[in-house]
């Protein structure tokens, strides 16, 4: 279904300004834009995304405070409650000036993590809608904290680590996102603030129904709003440049992909924000190497703790074994790599981007979650629809060795890929013509120009 015509089809978008909530806030506006709709992405000037890679969009650049920024930044939960605190006003300004110099705004699409944008919109009579980057699993998870914390369970304790939480099988303790988390009072208040829906008019989310459609059946029911699964949005955009990357991506290791062998490679990246310590990326690369596979791996500048690539790399035999069967990049096209016919597998921290993309693709995965969504996201993987294998405990050579020929290699691991392949198809049926986030996408356009 397409926009006709009408008074005003213009939508505000304004993303969580961190890499894994940019990129599906800006498919999203690929698709809303294919369907007819004019479109803003109003962002802080944190990250700011070039405006060139996305002609079709108009941009509004939102002023943030660099002193606070920098004061918050080695604490990420802080760092987000900071941009809520600053976004009011100069959002309300721009919005009132962009109101008066063009098209009434039709509706404001917002990250739920960006949740001062709801009250501006409130304010200011525009119906709000939020964007849910993460997981339903997550979400419900949140939903349940309230209740948790009222039972006496909070805060955690390491002896129930390997219990059930009740009401949420088949999450372990461990597999909350608070478990162990060093800025807890930071990232419940974030939660529960964050977890406040009722005031939007819908939420849409970027998953589908095959994954976890009995999740989305108890949120439509607990939250009673309008509840859209328009995911995986990446396979729906056709023919439109949606590349939203801050970072330069290498495209040679594409080259060297093409020289493999199919279903032969590992790919290894733990995204955008994670960082890891010199001690793990060696224990990683003994890892890879002792595994006898080729790999593809994704190390970030600055995301070694205290060290760099050329220090942790210094010993001669490791990097020529690594040279013999590897390939390094700083960053990498993921999408067009998970696709790539020689990726066998994704050593990943489980992000929910990470995590979507890969079974997108029927590329099974090794789960080593670091924060936040991503023990959730991994426990699913795992033990719900068993397309991954876990990698518990601390990182050691040995063991990463034998998980990652497990993987590749064994009886075991071709039925997990094949579990993965499963679901691909799947997931290809449910944005294909009449599939269920087909026309979830299409109720979606239907219900924004309603508002």
């Amino acid at each position: 279904m397409e926009v006709e015509k009408q008074k005003s089809s213009r939508i505000v978008l304004v993303p969580c300004p961190f890499q894994g909530h940019i990129n599906p806030m800006f498919e999203l506006a690929s698709l809303l834009y294919s369907k007819g709709f004019s479109i803003t992405i109003a962002h802080t000037q944190f990250n700011f995304p070039n405006p060139s890679n996305h002609p079709c969009f108009s941009f509004l650049p939102i002023p943030d405070d660099p002193s606070q920024v920098q004061a918050s930044s080695s604490n990420f939960i802080a760092l987000l409650l900071a941009f809520n605190d600053n976004i009011a006003m100069p959002l309300r300004e721009i919005l009132v000036h962009q109101q008066q110099q063009s098209d009434e705004i039709l509706c404001i699409i917002y990250d739920s993590i960006m949740y001062k944008v709801a009250e501006v919109a409130n304010n200011l009579n525009i119906p709000s809608v939020i964007l849910e980057t993460s997981s339903a699993n997550l979400f419900w998870t949140y939903a349940a904290f309230h209740r948790l914390e009222a039972e006496g369970y909070f805060p955690l304790k390491d002896s129930i680590a390997e219990d059930f939480v009740p009401g949420l099988d088949p999450l372990r303790f461990k597999d909350l996102p608070i478990f162990n988390f060093p800025n807890v009072d930071d990232l419940l208040h974030l939660i529960r603030t964050t977890s406040d829906i009722r005031t939007s008019s819908a939420i849409i989310w970027n998953t589908t129904e095959c994954l976890e459609q009995p999740i989305l059946q108890k949120l439509k029911q607990h939250y009673q709003i309008p509840c859209f699964p328009v995911g995986p949005m990446h396979k729906s955009i056709k023919n439109i440049i949606a590349n939203s990357s801050l970072t330069t991506e290498d495209r040679n290791c594409i080259t060297w992909l093409d020289k493999q062998v199919a279903k032969s490679v590992l790919y290894v990246s733990i995204g955008s924000l994670a960082s890891i310590t010199e001690r793990e990326v060696t224990e990683i690369a003994w890892g890879l190497v002792n595994s006898n596979q080729h790999f593809l791996w994704v190390i970030r500048s600055g995301s070694i703790t205290g060290s760099d690539l050329k220090l942790v790399f210094h010993e001669k035999s490791l990097k020529e074994a690594i040279d013999k069967r590897g390939y390094i990049v700083e960053w990498a096209p993921q999408k067009e790599v998970l696709g790539h016919f020689a990726i066998g597998g994704f050593l990943s921290h489980c992000e929910w981007n990470s995590t979507l993309e890969s079974i997108c693709e029927g590329v099974p995965l090794i789960c080593r979650p670091c924060f936040g969504d991503q023990n959730v996201n991994s426990r699913y993987v795992s033990y719900v629809w068993k397309v991954g294998i876990v990698l518990e405990n601390e990182l050691e050579r040995g063991e990463i060795g034998r998980v990652v020929r497990k993987l590749m290699v064994s009886d075991e691991g071709e039925q997990i890929r094949q579990r993965a392949m499963d679901f691909k198809l799947e997931m290809e049926n449910s944005v294909a013509e009449n599939g269920t986030s087909y026309k979830c996408l299409d109720a979606l356009v239907k219900f924004l120009l309603s508002l």
